[in-house]
């Protein structure tokens, strides 16, 4: 009983720092997969290297998407109907959620190998890229099963109030992925194999972890019969984890037509199209480091606003949102004075550019496309509410405000205009009225609740009286 209910007993200062630490470290985590690669190959390969990187990296975000929508959906379903005060049928959540990562990801990496360079080449990888784009791919790919599940599974973990646990998978995953990107690339001189191989060793180690901790569940007892998927509660959790999907799948096709209109508008330009592909592969990933940290907050609020609004204690679930928006607002703003003020500092982190030339356009796009960066937290914290609260509708708009609705519109004229400069000014632009549009929603959705409140409250005086 005391495991059933302390989401909605604690105070919500303490479970925000329980349920939230744990989650930003695995999202944080989750993004340096990338980063460390990016680190190696860009000390070993060069310009090249980090190039293909950038043009494998929509499928990275592919498994990524997978994972959130299977386990965030998962997570917010069982949370949901545990707060509702029935354990029997919450446990399918999470048997079904664990088998739909496994075969999603399973899925993918067939596809994947099957079309590995048409799609490279839809992803935007120029001629001298694309042999280092299907070295790295061709094995990565193999990977992508353990990096859903694992990814995903973290979320059913955290869900059964374990989120150190969740943390501690990927911590181990990353911590492999990293001393083997050392030994493979620096040490056997393996290239882009050997950070693939490294990759892919890490994300297997993790989702072991994972499914070890699935095995032996707290909360509820998951059993084989659990595992049998139906199209109820595989529906319904799809249904609440497709926010974060679609916001995923935004950021991809925005990367993918972000990659080719920096190949073709760097061409005209005095760049080239290796350079503006480079940088921005590099920029896109710290941005991601950063931005993990916003969403792995909305994930830590999740559990706690599930449970609380399942229950009816819609001050709490008020409470935990401005709580982790507070909070992700301080960490943005430290953000944007780090990309503003130390741009070719951090560039400098992933191996010689070359040429000025190279810095002068990461130190530009650096500050110009990062600039409203300190309103970033908004739109995921704000979309991730209404998929907790079993209001999905609402969250995948807000999903895709940002990325589909604002940025890519903006990354196709602008450069008609303005060249490569007009793909810079699209995302501040994006960012600010995204921001935007989240507040309206959450205000009009907090003025519903404070409704519900109200009629508690008359409802507990009339049953006095």
């Amino acid at each position: 009983m005391k495991d059933k209910n302390f989401l909605g007993q604690e105070p919500v200062q303490k479970l925000l720092v329980k349920f939230a630490v744990p989650s930003i470290i695995s999202m944080v985590i989750g993004a340096l997969y990338n980063i460390v690669d990016q680190f190696f190959i860009g000390h070993s390969i060069g310009e090249l290297g980090n190039a293909a990187t950038n043009v494998a990296f929509p499928l990275s975000t592919s498994c990524v998407a997978l994972a959130l929508l299977f386990g965030v959906g998962g997570a917010a379903a069982f949370n949901l109907t545990m707060g509702r005060g029935k354990p029997e049928k919450a446990v399918f959540y999470i048997g079904n959620a664990a088998m739909m990562l496994f075969v999603s990801g399973m899925i993918l990496c067939v596809v994947t190998l099957v079309f590995l360079k048409p799609l490279l080449k839809l992803f935007g990888a120029p001629g001298d890229v694309l042999p280092y784009a299907v070295e790295y791919t061709g094995i990565t790919a193999f990977g992508f099963p353990f990096l859903v599940l694992s990814t995903g599974g973290g979320h059913l973990v955290r869900a059964d109030g374990n989120p150190r646990a969740a943390m501690f998978c990927n911590i181990a995953g990353a911590v492999i992925n990293t001393v083997l990107d050392a030994v493979f690339v620096f040490g056997l001189q393996m290239g882009m194999r050997g950070a693939a191989l490294a990759t892919v060793i890490g994300q297997m180690v993790a989702a072991g972890m994972i499914i070890a901790n699935l095995i032996k569940f707290k909360t509820v007892a998951l059993s084989k019969e659990h595992l049998h998927m139906r199209r109820e509660y595989v529906g319904f959790l799809t249904r609440l984890g497709v926010a974060n999907f679609f916001n995923q799948i935004a950021m991809m096709v925005v990367q993918i037509i972000l990659n080719k209109s920096l190949t073709y508008y760097g061409g005209m330009s005095q760049y080239g199209d290796a350079i503006p592909l480079a940088c921005a592969g590099i920029i896109s990933k710290v941005g991601m480091v950063f931005f993990s940290i916003c969403i792995g907050l909305s994930h830590g609020m999740q559990p706690i606003a599930s449970f609380n609004y399942g229950a009816g204690n819609y001050q709490k679930v008020k409470e935990v949102y401005l709580l982790a928006l507070k909070i992700g607002t301080l960490i943005s703003c430290i953000a944007f004075f780090a990309f503003q003020i130390f741009p070719r500092q951090i560039i400098g982190l992933f191996g010689d550019g070359g040429s000025e030339a190279y810095y002068l356009f990461a130190v530009r796009y650096f500050r110009i496309y990062m600039f409203f960066v300190f309103l970033n937290a908004v739109q995921p914290i704000s979309s991730n509410l209404f998929t907790s609260i079993g209001k999905p509708g609402k969250g995948v708009f807000l999903s895709l405000t940002r990325q589909i609705l604002f940025l890519l519109p903006l990354i196709v004229i602008f450069p008609l205009f303005l060249g490569i400069d007009g793909i810079m000014y699209a995302a501040p632009i994006a960012d600010f009225v995204a921001a935007v549009v989240s507040g309206i929603l959450v205000r009009k959705e907090f003025r519903e609740m404070n409704k519900k409140i109200a009629q508690k409250e008359n409802q507990a005086c009339e049953s006095l009286l």
